[in-house]
C-alpha cells in the first residue's frame, strides 16, 4: 500500500539539495553524519550530470545513498538562474520519491545542521504538527553575503518565537509520511515550497516553525553579478507560482503596485531586523539590499504580467 513503510524503515529520511556542491556538500555531510545520539536515519543526496563529481563522495560517506538521476532536461539552460533552479526542484523532488522514513526532511548543503538537529526533528514530530520548520542562521560572510540572506531567509533567523507560521523555508524543513503522501501529485516533478505549503495550509495543516531546530547557512563570496540575475529569476518564479491562483484583476492590482514592492520589503527587513537586535547591520548594508530587492520585485512582477517562470 502506497505510504506503508516496511519495519526496517528509518525513523527519519534526510534529503540533501546540491545547491553548491564541492566542498560545501563535504562540509555538510560530515556534518550530518556526526549528529549528536541520532535516531536511525538516511540520508539521500540525488544529483545528476550536472554535478558528476558527486560521486567521488561515495568512498567517504558509505553510509548516504547518492541517487544519481542522469541527464536532466531543464527548460531553461542549467546554467542560467533559472535552470539551476529547477534541477534544484527536481533533485528533492527524486529524493522525497525514494524517502522511506515515517518522518522526512530537506535540507541544502549550503545550510549545515547544528549537531542535535535530527535528535530534534524526531522530539519536535512528538507534536501533532504534520510541517515543522527550523531556524536558518547566518553564517559568517561578507556584507553583501549579508544583504542576500536578509532578503531570503531574514525572517528565520534567532531569535525566533517559535510557534504556527504562514511561511517556512525547504533550506531546514521536515514533514511527516502523512504529510509527503498525501501532497505527492504537487511535488511528483518539481517539488516547489510555495505550491506544497500553501495547499497543506488550505487544507488545514498548520505550518510550525521553531527555534530549536537550527542551521547555518551559508555561501560561496558573491557578486552583485551574480546575484542580481539570481534575485531576478527567483522573484520571476514566485510570480509565476503565485499568478497561478491569483485572477487577472488581482495579477493587474499587484503589477500595478510594482513599484512600491521593494519600499513594502524594505521595510518589513528592517522591521525584522530591528527586533532581532540586528539593526546596525541593517543600516549598513541598506543600499546592497535595496539594490537586491529591486532586482527580486523586478522579475516579480514580471512573473505577474508573463505567468512564466
Amino acid at each position: 500500500m502506497e505510504g506503508e513503510q516496511p519495519d526496517s524503515a528509518p525513523v527519519l529520511s534526510v534529503v540533501v539539495t546540491i545547491v553548491d556542491g564541492g566542498l560545501a556538500l563535504r562540509h555538510f555531510l560530515e556534518a550530518l553524519t556526526r549528529q549528536q545520539d541520532p535516531p536511525p536515519m538516511e540520508i539521500l543526496v540525488p544529483y545528476d550530470a550536472s554535478v558528476i563529481e558527486t560521486e567521488n563522495l561515495k568512498s567517504t560517506f558509505g553510509s548516504v545513498r547518492f541517487q544519481f538521476l542522469g541527464r536532466i532536461e531543464t527548460e531553461r539552460p542549467i546554467q542560467t538562474a533559472a535552470g539551476q533552479h529547477e534541477l534544484f526542484d527536481r533533485r528533492r523532488a527524486a529524493g522525497l520519491a525514494a524517502a522511506r522514513g515515517g518522518l522526512v526532511a530537506i535540507l541544502e548543503d549550503r545550510g549545515v545542521p547544528r549537531p542535535d538537529w535530527a535528535r530534534t526533528v524526531v522530539r519536535l514530530h512528538q507534536q501533532p504538527f504534520g510541517v515543522i520548520g527550523g531556524a536558518i542562521e547566518p553564517a559568517p560572510g561578507s556584507l553583501l553575503n549579508w544583504a542576500f540572506y536578509v532578503c531570503d531567509f531574514g525572517r528565520y533567523g534567532l531569535p525566533l518565537k517559535s510557534g504556527p507560521a504562514v511561511w517556512v523555508s525547504d533550506v531546514n524543513v521536515s514533514y511527516k509520511r502523512k504529510v509527503i503522501d498525501e501532497t505527492r501529485d504537487l511535488w511528483k516533478e518539481r517539488f516547489r515550497e510555495p505550491i506544497v505549503h500553501w495547499a497543506l495550509l488550505e487544507r488545514g495543516e498548520t505550518l510550525f516553525l521553531s527555534s530549536e531546530l537550527v542551521v547555518d547557512h551559508s555561501r560561496p563570496p558573491a557578486t552583485l553579478g551574480v546575484l542580481l540575475p539570481e534575485r531576478f529569476h527567483w522573484g520571476r518564479l514566485f510570480g509565476h507560482i503565485r499568478s497561478m491562483r491569483l485572477s487577472g484583476a488581482r495579477r493587474l492590482v499587484l503589477v500595478a503596485l510594482g513599484p512600491l514592492l521593494p519600499v513594502m520589503l524594505l521595510l518589513r527587513h528592517g522591521r525584522t531586523q530591528y527586533q532581532k537586535g540586528h539593526f546596525a547591520r541593517f543600516l549598513q548594508a541598506l543600499p546592497l539590499t535595496t539594490i537586491l530587492l529591486i532586482a527580486w520585485t523586478t522579475g516579480e512582477v514580471c512573473g505577474y504580467v508573463t505567468r512564466r517562470p
